[in-house]
């Protein structure tokens, strides 16, 4: 037995989109970045759904690189850096909105390594730069408040999450923008998340089944101890962590021929 809100992606699968984020929801969230992995479970659950629905893709906030290698499947559709990255024929295409900033994303990031010592610096290629405190939490407001500078004198965006302040290019892209595009030609669409940064993505949804070019559309709310109450209100499906998510999502499969 599926849940209700699925029903219309069972009877329309082939046009039907399923759309989830990497971090939290395919994957725990680990202290380390770039030991994130995504659920076994997980990863089968895309796996099953490809040739089942009409399109199935990942939209992170991740390089697209790191998605490509984590994931190791055909037929997903790979969205990285919020819009800025995707796997194209098997090769990373960038925006070429970003090429312009390159040099000072490069030189955020070296700055944030020598005032932040201690403090994780993570170089997303050189597309942006995040700052994460999970392993510090008692130097967090001075993590929020160094970046909070840089932003201002490089120009650069800040967008803040979870234990994790990014600087990327002030570019009008977004989760809720690669959704837009990958719901091209589709009448059902999900997306499954877990914090702020996919709050694009319900929004674009909710424009899309507003103006008609959806005919619905689902939002999954990936619960966990850190998950914003913005979300869980947004959401009209939740499931308790990427082990659920995983459950949910071969439920579907299993229920579409």
């Amino acid at each position: 037995m599926i849940a209700d809100a699925l029903v219309p992606i069972v009877l329309a699968p082939a046009s039907s989109v399923v759309l989830v984020d990497f971090d939290g929801s395919l994957a725990p969230i680990v202290d380390d970045p770039e030991a994130a992995a995504p659920l076994p479970a997980a990863r089968q659950a895309l796996a099953a759904l490809v040739g089942r629905v009409g399109r199935v893709g990942v939209v992170s906030g991740r390089p697209a690189e790191f998605l490509r290698a984590a994931l190791a499947l055909d037929g997903v559709v790979l969205v990285g850096q919020y819009g800025l990255e995707r796997v194209v024929d098997r090769r990373v295409v960038v925006d070429p909105r970003v090429e312009r900033y390159r040099a000072t994303v490069a030189t955020v990031a070296a700055e944030a390594e020598r005032a932040l010592a201690g403090i994780r610096v993570e170089r997303k290629g050189d597309v942006a730069v995040a700052i994460h405190w999970r392993q510090n939490p008692g130097r967090a407001d001075e993590a929020r408040h160094w970046a909070d500078g840089a932003a201002s004198a490089s120009g650069l965006e800040l967008h803040p999450g979870r234990m994790v302040a990014e600087l990327r290019p002030p570019i009008a892209v977004d989760k809720g923008s690669a959704v837009e595009l990958l719901c091209a030609g589709m009448r059902v669409a999900l997306f499954a998340g877990d914090d702020r940064g996919d709050l694009p993505a319900f929004d674009a949804l909710d424009r899309l089944v507003a103006g008609g070019a959806l005919d619905q559309a689902v939002r999954v709310g990936v619960r966990s101890s850190e998950e914003p109450s913005e979300v869980i209100a947004r959401a009209d499906l939740h499931v308790d962590g990427p082990e659920g998510l995983a459950h949910l999502l071969l439920d579907l499969a299993t229920a579409i021929p």
